[in-house]
């Protein structure tokens, strides 16, 4: 099975539109404040959506949940490349969130539950890191091959209709996995059951310190990564304007064969970075420490990119985005192994939804914001290569901080309460 969860993870990563993503909404008219719009659009609506799916995965099947997921991501393509007006791609979006919905938790869930069934729980962090690599790795070769696709299309819009072919041939991956991964499904199910299960899913996590604070530490860290990640396509533009070679091509051609070569090296790192996450965690003495460590580390990162974005300094952005990828391909890991320790495996799905739920209720409200500020820094300026983007990691290390801050703080609070109040003499 491990094999076949790695393809899954292979074939799911074959998005060609995605390193092209923000310059097909670019190319269909919209502002970096109406892709924010776009993207919380879609966050919120994985958010009201995703804890009745994680249910239903629970209660009805997972393995059938991961179907529904690939016929509705494959029919929100076949959406992205024909929409030309906005309310268009609000309905695009709507279909891709509920694919989301439908996978995010569920997989992890089924890959989990094996390793239960198998007896190799204390596994989960390397499994998880072999299983996540994969899913790198198929990003890594999606990225020559969708530069390869760009090249070769007029545009941009043309190359969401590329991933069907994929995700079709993982639909068959996914139906015919065996029966038993469907989970402990309930034969009497209904709309009761499911409200039932939602409660008891809800008391056990927001009821029980240990799972309500990994899903509030996951959500930040996943939160500004997600809200911000994507800006690497804009800094990739206003590079490829200075860039030397094929100094001969239009400004395109380079963005394109940039955007590849970056994508790749990302996926790639991001790959390695992910398998070795149990190597990280080991060698920080667990998975708590290799946490608070990764924080740290990413603190920095975003320190470290505010003056390169500000001064426009490619090499050094580009490497930002890079490093923080592979940072994120460590932390995913690790965070789903603590997660999962927590929790109950009859709520497993559903408490990986509300997980990812939590990220896309911060998302929703943070890609607004973000997109809304890097359009007001750079209001009159038409140059791709004159544009800046310092706000993304200027907001990415505001909240990294005010995390930081509360936690220490929280941590300073939980200690002096174990230690007591001192008695009078």
């Amino acid at each position: 099975m491990l094999f076949r969860f790695s393809l899954y993870g292979f074939l799911k990563n074959q998005r060609y539109f995605e390193p092209f993503l923000v310059y097909a909404f670019i190319e269909k008219g919209l502002s970096f404040s109406q892709i924010g719009l776009l993207i919380g659009f879609r966050e919120i609506s994985i958010s009201v959506l995703e804890i009745p799916t994680g249910v239903i995965a629970d209660v009805y099947g997972r393995r059938r949940s991961m179907v529904y997921s690939t016929l509705a991501y494959m029919v929100s393509f076949l959406a992205f490349a024909y929409s030309h007006s906005l309310w268009q791609l609000f309905a695009a979006m709507l279909l891709f969130a509920v694919g989301d919905a439908f996978r995010t938790g569920t997989h992890k869930a089924i890959i989990l539950d094996w390793l239960r069934l198998q007896g190799r729980e204390g596994e989960r962090t390397k499994m998880y890191g072999y299983t996540r690599s994969w899913s790198k790795i198929g990003s890594a070769v999606m990225a020559p091959l969708a530069a390869l696709l760009a090249l070769l299309s007029a545009g941009y819009s043309r190359i969401f209709l590329f991933s069907i072919v994929p995700y079709t041939a993982n639909l068959i991956n996914l139906a015919t996995y065996p029966a038993y991964l469907d989970g402990e499904r309930s034969k009497d199910a209904s709309l009761r059951k499911v409200a039932r299960h939602t409660w008891d899913a809800a008391r056990h996590i927001f009821g029980s310190a240990g799972p309500r604070r990994m899903i509030v530490e996951s959500l930040s860290y996943d939160g500004i990564y997600a809200s911000v990640k994507d800006y690497v396509q804009p800094v990739i533009r206003s590079a490829a304007v200075a860039l030397p070679l094929l100094a001969m091509s239009n400004l395109e051609t380079r963005t394109k064969v940039l955007a590849g070569a970056v994508y790749f090296a990302l996926e790639m790192l991001g790959a390695t970075a992910s398998r070795l996450s149990h190597r990280a965690s080991n060698a920080s003495g667990g998975e708590d420490r290799a946490a608070r460590a990764l924080w740290l580390a990413t603190f920095t990162v975003y320190a470290a990119m505010l003056p390169m974005l500000y001064f426009r300094v490619n090499a050094g952005m580009i490497c930002g985005f890079i490093v923080l990828a592979a940072l994120h391909n460590v932390w995913r890991p690790i965070m789903i192994s603590r997660i999962d320790k927590h929790s109950s495996a009859e709520y497993g799905a559903t408490v990986l939804s509300v997980d990812s739920q939590a990220k896309s209720g911060f998302v929703a409200l943070a890609a607004p914001l973000v997109g809304f500020l890097v359009d007001l820094v750079n209001r009159g300026v038409t140059e791709p290569g004159a544009k800046t983007f310092w706000p993304v990691a200027a907001f990415g290390l505001a909240v990294m901080t005010l995390i930081l801050a509360t936690s220490r703080a929280s941590s300073a609070k939980d200690k002096q309460a174990a230690v007591g109040p001192r008695s009078s003499t």
